[in-house]
This record gives C-alpha cells, sequence and structure tokens, in this order.
C-alpha cells in the first residue's frame, strides 16, 4: 500500500512562495498556493492603463541563476517558458553637472567608463569590485546560502574562513565611510552608496558589508526578461501549473490554524484546510499579527526598525527619449540630506534622486509607436500616518521639474496617463507592513544578520520565506530564502 502524499499550503504567490512551491512539488509534495488577489506575483506583477504597460514593483533583474534552478530541477527546458538577454550598459547615471555614465559590463569596461567621466582610475574601480567580490565570497556560505539560525552550519570551514576575515568584510563601519575611504570623486562615492537602497537603508547608517551588492550587479551582469519583470512571475506559474502545483487565487489565508505547537492547516474565506506543512510568503510581521495574533510574538525582531519604501509615478510618456536606457538615475545634489529626510523626518527630500525604467525600450508594445513607459520611482519612508496627499503632490512637481530641466523638455505636456505606488498602496496590495518594501532596514551594523529565520523556533511545520525574512529582500535573495526554508523540511 502507498504512503499518502503529504501536503503544502504555500501562503502568498510573491517569488519567494513560487520558488517554495516549485521546491515542495519536486519533492513529491502536493502543493497550493493561497493567494487574496485575482493574479499572481504579488510586488512582481504588472498592469496596463490607456495601452502603456507596467511592471508594478522590481525592475532589476540580476542572478538569473536563481530562477534558472527551478526549471532544472524540475527537469523543465527555461527556453519554454522563459527567456532574458544581458542589458549593456546596465544603466544611465545623470548628474546635475550633465557628466552623463554609462555603466557597461564587463567590469573591465565599467572602470574604464567610469575613469573616464570622473577622477577615479580604472585601476582603482577594478580594486573596489574585487573587494565587493571579495566580500560575497566570505558571506555567501554562511550567510546567503545557508540558514544563520542552525548552529550546525556553523561548524563547518566555510564559517571559520569569514570569521577569520571578518575584518575585510566592512561589518563594522557604514557604507558610505568605506566607499570614502575607496575613493575621492563624490560622484562615485554616490553611485555605490546608491546599492543600500536595494534592501531599504541608508548609506549612511547601512553597514559597509552591503558594499557586497555592486558584485552581483556590475561584476555579474544585469540582465532583461522579455516580455518584461513579469514575465519571471508567469513562467513559474505555468511552470508550478505543469508539475502540478494548484493555485487558489481570490482566497487569501486569514489564519494558520494550529494544534498544540505544530501547525495543521490554513483558514480562508472558503473553509478551513489541512495541511502537513504550511510555508508563509507574507510579510512576517504580519504572519503573526494577522495569522497567528494569539501566538507569543518574537517581539525584538517584529519591532525592529523598518525598510523605506517608495513613490512611483507611473507615466505614459508622449514621446520616445533617445538618450534614456530602460534604467535611468537621475542624482539628487545632496544625498546624505535625502537619506535623512527619509530616515529621520519621515518625508520625501525636495531634490530627490529620481529612477526611470522604461521596458519599451526593449519590448515596444509595452507603450504606443511613438511612446514610452515611464517608472519614475524616488525613495520614501515607510507609512508611519503621514499626510501622503501631500507629499505626493509635492514629491511630483519636484520630480517633473528635475527632470525637465534635466532632459532640457518640459515633460508636464507629454504625460499621457499616471498611475500612483505609494506605502498606503503597498500595504494594501500586498500586505508589506507599514508599506515598508523590503520588511526590516538594516541601519545599524548588525540588522541584515539578525532577520527572522526561514522556520519557527518552537511550532514545527511552519517555515518563512520571502524577503522579509533571512536571507532578505530582492527577486535572487527572496528565491534564496525559498531554497533554505525547503531545505529544512524532510
Amino acid at each position: 500500500m502507498s504512503e499518502k502524499q503529504k501536503t503544502c499550503a504555500i501562503i502568498g504567490s510573491g517569488i519567494a512562495g513560487l520558488g517554495a512551491a516549485i521546491r515542495m512539488a519536486n519533492k513529491g509534495y502536493k502543493v497550493t498556493v493561497f493567494e487574496r488577489n485575482s493574479f499572481p506575483g504579488g510586488k512582481l506583477s504588472s498592469f496596463e492603463n490607456k495601452g502603456y504597460r507596467f511592471d508594478f514593483g522590481p525592475s532589476v533583474f540580476t542572478m538569473p541563476q536563481n530562477v534558472e534552478d527551478l526549471f532544472s530541477l524540475s527537469k523543465k527546458n527555461i527556453k519554454d517558458y522563459f527567456e532574458y538577454i544581458p542589458l549593456n550598459p546596465g544603466y544611465k547615471y545623470f548628474y546635475e553637472d550633465g557628466t552623463i555614465f554609462n555603466a557597461y559590463f564587463p567590469k573591465e569596461r565599467f572602470a574604464e567608463e567610469a575613469a573616464k567621466q570622473t577622477n577615479e582610475t580604472k585601476e582603482n574601480i577594478l580594486n573596489y569590485l574585487d573587494y565587493s567580490e571579495k566580500i560575497y565570497n566570505l558571506t555567501k556560505e554562511v550567510f546567503l546560502l545557508n540558514s544563520l539560525h542552525k548552529i550546525k552550519n556553523f561548524l563547518n570551514w566555510h564559517t571559520v574562513k569569514g570569521l577569520i576575515n571578518f575584518g575585510k568584510i566592512d561589518a563594522l563601519t557604514t557604507m558610505n565611510n568605506a566607499n570614502t575611504k575607496w575613493f575621492k570623486d563624490p560622484r562615485i562615492v554616490q553611485l555605490f552608496n546608491r546599492y543600500a537602497t536595494y534592501n531599504g537603508s541608508s548609506p549612511f547608517l547601512a553597514p559597509g558589508t552591503m558594499n557586497v551588492i555592486p558584485h552581483l550587479e556590475i561584476n555579474m551582469g544585469i540582465f532583461y526578461p522579455k516580455g518584461g519583470m513579469v514575465s519571471i512571475t508567469e513562467s513559474i506559474v505555468k511552470l508550478g501549473k505543469d508539475i502540478g502545483v494548484n493555485f487558489e487565487f481570490n482566497n487569501g489565508v486569514s489564519e494558520i490554524i494550529l494544534e498544540g505547537k505544530k501547525a495543521k492547516g490554513v483558514k480562508t474565506d472558503k473553509g478551513i484546510y489541512d495541511f502537513d506543512v504550511v510555508i508563509s510568503n507574507m510579510d512576517v510581521y504580519n504572519t503573526y499579527h494577522k495569522l497567528m495574533p494569539n501566538q507569543k510574538r518574537p517581539e525584538k525582531i517584529l519591532s525592529q526598525e523598518k525598510s523605506s519604501s517608495a513613490i512611483v509615478f507611473y507615466w505614459g510618456i508622449k514621446k520616445n527619449f533617445e538618450q534614456l536606457g530602460l534604467h535611468n538615475i537621475f542624482w539628487g545634489k545632496e544625498y546624505e540630506k535625502e537619506f535623512d529626510t527619509v530616515v529621520n523626518k519621515k518625508n520625501i527630500y525636495q531634490d530627490p534622486t529620481v529612477y526611470i525604467n522604461i521596458t519599451s525600450k526593449h519590448s515596444p508594445s509595452d507603450a504606443p509607436e511613438g511612446c514610452e513607459n515611464w517608472f519614475a520611482m524616488v525613495n520614501a519612508p515607510n507609512n508611519s500616518g503621514q499626510d501622503w496627499d501631500t507629499i505626493v503632490k509635492e514629491t511630483r512637481e519636484n520630480v517633473i521639474a528635475k527632470i525637465s530641466k534635466m532632459l532640457k523638455t518640459d515633460i508636464r505636456p507629454l504625460i499621457e496617463c499616471e498611475s500612483l505606488f505609494t506605502p498606503i498602496v503597498l500595504e494594501q496590495k500586498t500586505a508589506s507592513a507599514f508599506g515598508a518594501i523590503y520588511g526590516n532596514a538594516s541601519n545599524n551594523k548588525f540588522a541584515a544578520f539578525m532577520r527572522h529565520p526561514n522556520f519557527h523556533s518552537s511550532i514545527k511545520n511552519l517555515y518563512f520565506c520571502g524577503g522579509s525574512v533571512h536571507p532578505g529582500p530582492s527577486i535572487p535573495l527572496c528565491l534564496m530564502s525559498a531554497k533554505i526554508a525547503t531545505d529544512m523540511i524532510d
């Protein structure tokens, strides 16, 4: 008599939830993904407005091997589901002094171009990128690929090597302090400081260890998924369906059912379902507060400072700007004041750095002919009860003025349609606590190492994945969190 197939519930269809679903199905589990929205992906979704298509959230694709692994594991040819191309240049940087810097690949060409446009040397920039890679190599086995919360993971040579070389990862200084020691040109310092925003933190507070991020992007490359970022979600959902994963849309989980110290299933608006394993891809703060309100909570972790958020203006622009690429950064003049305003004043600085993503540069059908779909984003605080209507109105005027000045074109009459992303929208759409995009911030030396583990210390069969738990936010780290969580099971 064959053994009964084990079952697994995934709460939420964000990228980590999708990764966990694929991995659990490959372990032989009957997997059901519960999603309160009518569509998958959470932040990694898309929408249309008057003939323009926009990716809702993440816009930068790095480390594609983390997506490829899901198809290899499932013995499927990824090309039947998903295609991507390398970007070169990855970014275009626009400075107030007129400097325009194309971030080319590979790193030698990046360093050559940076040296040409600034007062830094190619050799020094390459040495810095080697330093970034060294941080990655010293931390990946201990931090990125395994749980920090299992003693067995510290009993190996990788951990010993990491501890011996602890001083080389700049954990006891800030990103900005580390970068100002490397570089004299403020334009290059600002460029590398920007990577703190990839986990919703300030480079003037986050540890220098975060200087690992340039390695993942500049050394390893940036890519574009054909069809936009949402094609990552669509391809993994299709893969899931092909290997037997069940998706329950419009069926959000309202409670994790516990029996003593054991997860037994989930409750939704449509009923109660029994499962052998439950994996929550919901923000860990809301997992405790909304799905397990009567359970003792890890208050120290949940009360940590939350990350920053963003305001995004999704604009349909009635013009092609030949000087722009897929990823564009328009720098603010006073970076430290910008972050101080976000972190300490809970507002947006009057001269913010603006990021503009334009997928129609590579997917022309994303905008009508002769037009572009702009995803114009500025860093914002998370939601603590601010007057968001006023903040949005002021920020919109400042962004339009800044871009118009730097492009020498009044963009106001070119805006054909507009949609808006705020921390409030994010919280309502994805249950991200306080509208914080990245879970807890990394604005102190040890915050990045103090995220919630991928398992519950006292409740059996309950696991966690996503950007609010170890190892952190971004598509690659979310997929790593799914692997870490599912590797613990069975």
